[in-house]
């Protein structure tokens, strides 16, 4: 994993170093069962105004044990090409990296004209798609290197048949 972060952006690892060692005192902890809620995703609104759509501690925890099902590990870096806002970047993506401890790779937008090249520079292993993304991937123009990358494992929720 790389140390550095581009300007702007705030690392996760530089402020975990200044947090205390000493575990969060008792009077602070939450009582959380399963069925509690953990977050809330917005849906996209196809039937109206987006609602928040309720995320248990069960569901993230189900989602998060996806990566490590596929057999990946904390050695690997993995390719979210979904915005975080998405429920499979941020529970099965980001909760799932956090989960084995693996590196996870953030763009601010995808291209599919870049993916391979990206899977390149940031020695990707694993990436995540959802439906087309596989599709406008195999639409690109072929070109040189593209194959020359670490990439072993693509999880997804399936392509169309057609």
């Amino acid at each position: 994993m790389k140390d550095s972060v581009p300007q702007g952006v705030i690392s996760l690892k530089e402020k975990l170093s200044t947090s205390p060692d000493e575990p969060v005192p008792r009077s602070h902890h939450v009582v959380s069962l399963l069925k509690s809620t953990c977050l809330y995703i917005f849906t996209s609104g196809t039937t109206g105004l987006p609602k928040a759509a309720v995320i248990s501690q069960l569901q993230v925890l189900r989602g998060s044990a996806v990566l490590w099902a596929f057999g990946c590990t904390a050695h690997d870096i993995v390719y979210i090409t979904l915005p975080l806002y998405h429920s499979s970047a941020a529970i099965l993506g980001i909760s799932g990296c956090v989960e084995l401890g693996a590196t996870c790779v953030l763009k601010k937008k995808f291209s599919a004209s870049q993916f391979w090249s990206d899977c390149k520079k940031y020695d990707v292993t694993v990436f995540q798609y959802i439906g087309e993304l596989c599709r406008y991937l195999c639409k690109q123009s072929k070109r040189e290197g593209e194959k020359d990358h670490k990439v072993r494992l693509a999880i997804g929720n399936g392509i169309r048949s057609d």
